[in-house]
């Protein structure tokens, strides 16, 4: 098994390398982190963010808490497309340098790239530049950290005195015991499936449709997310899907040199929930979807 690993990791070695010294060709185009975080500031456009996960998915398999379904190959090969102005689809920025992240990461990244660039140049439209997903993988995966003081209260701006609806899993608690939502004017929350949360879209929309089309949403839920923010997008909603932004925060934070577990991941229903001392993200759950 080492030796399998050792043998993939060099040929990914070499397959990156002939990219970057321009035997092979890739013309995807990737937005700065600081460009990206510019872009929401000052737009009101909506965001979808791809990573990883989703392009693993589109290759047909299934993920930790999501199982793969044709549907949801066929959508994702749909949206990673970029077909709309204002709606702008995130992707990693790998395809140019890989310098900028951590040793281990650059490993991750080139075995990605071996088994999915095909996937990128196939399904990514390469007359669009697209932006950075690490917008809200800002943190530990980059070698430089000197910057994410700055980029994170460039986030904490994007929502600034505005209202804002939280859909997320009843695990990802965005916000909660940190200050990553304190600049909002207001926070209020759908709370869906910690897994699977593609088969129950249409009963977390139904609760959505019923706020004002001047509310910012911040949607975590996995890959259900691309579909969630596509079809609010087109009925006239703003949504952002930020991943796993909070978790990343969390680790910012405590400036964490590995991925810790959070404690408030594992805290579920409401008498762990106010047993751990948050009363005030259970005033703002408005609907349950389960």
């Amino acid at each position: 098994m080492k030796i399998k690993r050792w043998m993939k990791d060099i040929i990914a070695l070499i397959d990156y390398g002939l990219y970057r010294i321009g035997i092979r060709k890739c013309s995807i185009k990737v937005h700065s982190i600081e460009e990206t975080i510019d872009e929401l500031i000052h737009t009101d456009k909506s965001m979808v963010r791809f990573g990883d996960g989703e392009i693993t998915m589109i290759r047909g398999r299934s993920l930790k808490l999501q199982k793969v379904e044709p549907e949801i190959i066929e959508g994702l090969k749909r949206i990673v497309g970029y077909q709309y102005d204002d709606l702008i689809v995130t992707i990693p920025e790998i395809f140019d340098d890989l310098s900028i992240y951590r040793k281990e990461s650059r490993q991750f990244w080139r075995d990605h790239l071996l088994f999915s660039r095909k996937v990128y140049e196939r399904y990514c439209n390469q007359d669009r530049a697209y932006y950075n997903t690490s917008v809200s993988r800002f943190y530990y995966a980059l070698e430089d950290k000197s910057k994410c003081g700055e980029w994170i209260e460039g986030i904490r701006q994007i929502w600034k005195d505005k209202d804002v609806v939280v859909v997320e899993g009843e695990r990802t608690h965005n916000g909660v015991g940190n200050d990553l939502l304190d600049t909002a004017k207001s926070v209020v929350r759908i709370i869906g499936p910690a897994s699977d949360a593609y088969g129950k879209m249409d009963e977390i929309i139904a609760c959505c449709r019923q706020y004002p089309k001047d509310r910012l949403f911040l949607v975590s839920l996995g890959v259900a997310a691309k579909f969630f923010t596509e079809t609010m997008f087109l009925e006239g909603y703003r949504v952002l899907d930020i991943g796993n932004l909070d978790m990343e925060y969390e680790w910012y934070l405590k400036q964490t040199k590995l991925k810790e577990p959070i404690p408030k991941h594992d805290v579920v229903g409401e008498k762990a929930n106010e047993e751990a001392g948050y009363g005030e993200y259970l005033k703002q759950i408005k609907q349950y979807v389960k």
